[in-house]
């Protein structure tokens, strides 16, 4: 398996199930990832970065002959779509599990592709190709191009090396920006230009070709909830699509497939505006990371077609007339905060999990559906796409479909690092979801301000702060060596309550014959504790009354953080220090780094004014560029790093501030 995470294990779900013997390459970032142990046997790849390890094709290849494999699955990402990697497999005496290198070649550079659907009768937008100008020949493709455009990369997909311009000022750095991003992620920098559609539904098709002949459609998935142009929620079938468009989109994407003879799993992607007309984007030549929608819908195993139809074996019966039934939803569940600008997060994941009638596999019936990379105790690091799991949700109809998958989100277990979870919960509930009134602008009209806002709601907060309080006593005295079934705190006398400092506010509860008595901040916080049990270490379930409700909550305390999972969500409160330590002083004006990351670009020098929300560095981090701009306008007093430099969370970058306080500053 050249391939990683989540992916890796899903093929490798279906290789046991067909007996076949598993291999997995690793990078050393992820010498402890739980596909590793998933694998009968797995080969190191020195390194840590995607351009060391996963995008070394000399080094992948090796691996697998070292390894004594037959074939080579490409998963997603990283080489999967590229030629050249396949060719090297093939040289090397192995089956690739994917369409022929020429299939790719036509399919690598996304104009080409583009050239050659135009010629196949499939509608595609205007578009050009931006490698090597600049100055006033990249302004004219522009314009001939129209405003407003994107960037996209030519080699790669998944939102990565794309900006959205509809300010010719920002033509340049947008194309150097997709550019680097583009090289980065993809070992190929070329980008393009191309007409963007306002407000369409991202529309793709499942098309599958064997070497018998065949070539079948297997339904369209509806991808267009997106962030950075990237995926977030994917369904099938598209509530937009009705019977007459399906034929159209399928005929489509079967001509799509011909045009280039193409064999294996494949998928023609569109965009669809709200008049019902439909343009090209690109053909993924490999399997899609939302391939299990397709499969819950259709019963089929899609990843088993690869094997068997890369074994030169004609695609069955089923695969050839399929049946859709019922409605299938996805969401990627993220290491990121949407509220923070989709700032990813890397980190322990000190605990994880999702609720689900199976892993890997369609639910037997109506149920939910984990693919995951991870598990509680692994290391989330830098070097790779922030995605934990799939969650996939299966029923008879689209609303359930989408209350069962959020249902599922809601009573996950996610401690540790901040994720996309609550967001994903409020999209799946929201009526315009639900209505199917989805189109890629859906996260920017309803506005992260609501969608991105927690779960748990400012009473809930203060409760769940209460409870951590009281859990963290518990702990406390289940250790003690007399009367450990003693509430901590609980007295004869009255005496001053017991106080508790989180991050967010000051807890102060007592006990007496009465019950218990608390607040946060001086703010009352009536409930009443019915039943506290010590699980196990670090582990408290309480049973509590409020306003007449009953619910119960777990507590997860780690150090000094404190997770609570209740029925309303969940809640990270950490708790401070008694006597906090003096911190050292940062000077005004420091920007400092929000994770840990690689400085890419320096945009500024010592000593230049610039303006608020003006450039001044890049970091690029878990395979995406994430732009460090000015707070306000100011002199660059100091530049701490420069261009490759490797920073932690919390290093300073720069200060930028007026002339003014820099001076005072230095004196």
């Amino acid at each position: 398996m050249a391939n990683r995470g989540e992916i890796a294990r899903r093929v490798f779900a279906t290789a046991r199930a067909m007996g076949l013997r598993t291999v997995a390459v690793y990078s050393d970032a992820d010498a402890d990832a739980p596909y590793v142990a998933d694998a009968d046997v797995a080969v190191r790849l020195p390194g840590n970065t995607p351009s060391e390890t996963y995008l070394d094709a000399d080094l992948v290849v090796a691996a697998a002959l070292r390894a004594g494999a037959d074939c080579v699955h490409p998963g997603y990402g990283f080489l999967s779509e590229n030629a050249d990697f396949a060719r090297a497999v093939q040289v090397a005496g192995l089956v690739f599990v994917g369409p022929s290198v020429e299939a790719i070649e036509a399919m690598g550079s996304k104009l080409a592709a583009k050239e050659l659907m135009q010629r196949a009768g499939v509608p595609t937008l205007p578009s050009a190709d931006a490698t090597g100008l600049v100055g006033v020949e990249l302004e004219k493709a522009a314009a001939d191009v129209g405003y407003p455009l994107l960037v996209k990369a030519s080699f790669g997909g998944g939102g990565r090396g794309m900006r959205e311009v509809r300010d010719p000022s920002d033509l340049a750095d947008a194309v150097a920006g997709a550019g680097r991003e583009a090289a980065s992620a993809f070992g190929n920098g070329t980008v393009f230009l191309e007409r963007l559609v306002e407000r369409p539904r991202h529309v793709e098709v499942q098309i599958f070709g064997d070497s018998h002949g065949h070539t079948v459609a297997l339904f369209e998935r509806e991808c267009s909830i997106q962030r950075r142009h990237q995926k977030v929620v994917e369904e099938a079938p598209s509530p937009a699509v009705d019977p007459d468009l399906r034929e159209r989109l399928q005929d489509a994407a079967v001509a799509a497939a011909r045009a280039i003879d193409y064999v294996g799993a494949g998928t023609v992607e569109f965009l669809l505006d709200d008049g019902g007309d439909f343009f090209f984007l690109e053909v993924n030549t490999r399997l899609q990371v939302e391939h299990p929608v397709t499969e819950a819908v259709t019963g089929l195993d899609l990843v088993r077609l690869q094997f068997d139809v890369a074994a030169g074996r004609p695609l069955p019966a089923e695969a050839l007339t399929p049946t859709l039934t019922g409605c299938a939803i996805e969401v990627r569940l993220y290491a990121e905060d949407p509220s923070r600008n989709w700032l990813p997060q890397s980190g322990r994941l000190e605990d994880f999990h999702v609720p689900a009638d199976t892993e890997f596999r369609l639910p037997t019936g109506p149920g939910v559906r984990l693919d995951s990379g991870v598990a509680s105790g692994v290391e989330v690091g830098v070097h790779y796409d922030p995605m934990l799991a799939k969650v996939i949700a299966w029923a008879p109809d689209r609303t359930s479909a989408a209350l069962a998958l959020a249902g599922a989100l809601q009573r996950a277990r996610l401690h540790g690092l901040t994720t996309n979870r609550d967001l994903l919960v409020r999209v799946l509930r929201s009526e315009a979801f639900l209505a199917g009134e989805t189109d890629t602008g859906f996260l920017d009209r309803h506005g992260l301000d609501l969608l991105a806002a927690p779960l748990v709601d400012d009473e809930g907060r203060r409760r769940h702060a209460v409870v951590a309080a009281l859990a963290g006593a518990a702990l406390r005295r289940s250790a003690a060596p007399a009367l450990a079934g003693l509430p901590s705190g609980w007295r004869n006398n009255p005496t001053a309550p017991h106080t508790t400092v989180f991050d967010a506010g000051t807890v102060r509860y007592s006990f007496d014959r009465s019950g218990i008595t608390a607040d946060l901040d001086a703010a009352p916080v009536p409930l009443t504790v019915l039943g506290t049990d010590v699980l196990r270490p670090g582990r408290v379930r309480l049973e509590v009354e409020a306003d007449g409700l009953r619910a119960t909550y777990e507590v997860h305390v780690q150090g000094d953080r404190s997770f609570v999972d209740g029925p309303d969500g969940s809640t990270t409160l950490v708790e401070q220090p008694r006597f906090p330590e003096p911190t050292a002083k940062v000077a005004p004006g420091s920007l400092t780094a929000a994770m840990p990351g690689t400085v890419s670009r320096v945009a500024v020098v010592e000593g230049e004014r610039i303006d608020a929300g003006q450039l001044v560095l890049v970091l690029e981090a878990m395979k995406m560029e994430h732009p460090v701009v000015a707070p306000a306008a100011g002199v660059v007093q100091a530049l701490h790093v420069q261009v490759g430099a490797q920073v932690e969370t919390g290093a300073t970058l720069a200060v930028v501030a007026d002339t003014e306080e820099g001076n005072s500053d230095a004196s």
